[in-house]
């Protein structure tokens, strides 16, 4: 039987013993029906898989004892995707879900002159970051930026692989063709009604390559997460 995995963010590496926040506790106490003496695995976003035994089932703070720490090897290469918030909260909520169980590293929040959502809730975010995490049993968070505008992005970016995935009429390579595995690769999605088409020249300007994803046009979430799925499936 596979131990539960709980979230535990300021947990160091040589820590000794560890109490779970009160969530967290009533979680594997009082859910998941989790012993004094039975081991659980913790996890602090960070790559380090931490192996641990319960010395206090108090369902408000459950204390535990740490038998062994593995650090987990990162991710590589380092997989971004920059992309345009939705107006509508719950299709954005889903695309983070996604591409965090996918295996993307960093998510920027793009701000472009046609995004629809500039202000989000990052505690909410980040908890289903957290979520998705563990449910999917990988041990590095993504990093979730604050929102960046989009010229400030496309200018001060030095990722080696940078593209662009837009839907104005130019030729353009699919994803799987243009992209190299074993890059550190920055990917930017616009927003409903798409980049403008001076945005779209000021990336190419800066380097970025335009690519397809489809021969279908995509709602941004969905664009996001095939983008994710494809990066991902191109470095395996």
């Amino acid at each position: 039987m596979e131990l539960p995995v709980f979230f535990a963010r300021d947990l160091a590496p040589d820590a000794a013993s560890y109490v779970m926040d009160e969530p967290t506790s009533k979680y594997c106490i009082q859910v998941l029906r989790r012993e004094k003496g039975q081991q659980v695995l913790l996890a602090n976003g960070r790559g380090q898989k931490f192996t641990a035994r319960i010395t206090d089932d108090n369902r408000k703070k459950c204390e535990v004892q740490i038998e062994h720490c593995e650090t987990v090897p990162a991710p590589s290469p380092a997989l971004r995707i920059a992309i345009a918030f939705t107006k509508n909260a719950s299709r954005i909520e889903w695309f983070l879900e996604k591409a965090t169980e996918i295996g993307v590293t960093g998510i920027i929040p793009l701000l472009t002159q046609r995004t629809e959502k500039e202000k989000f809730k990052q505690e909410r975010l980040e908890n289903i970051l957290v979520a998705a995490m563990l449910q999917s049993q990988q041990y590095y968070l993504p990093e979730l930026s604050a929102p960046v505008a989009f010229d400030k992005l496309v200018q001060e970016n030095n990722t080696p692989q940078l593209f662009i995935a837009h839907c104005l009429p130019e030729q353009k390579l699919h994803l799987q063709q243009a992209m190299e595995a074993g890059k550190d690769t920055l990917m930017l999605i616009g927003p409903e009604g798409d980049f403008t088409p001076a945005e779209v020249s000021l990336a190419l300007e800066k380097g970025f390559q335009p690519v397809s994803l489809g021969n279908t046009r995509l709602r941004t979430e969905t664009a996001g997460v095939v983008a994710c799925t494809l990066m991902k499936a191109i470095n395996v």
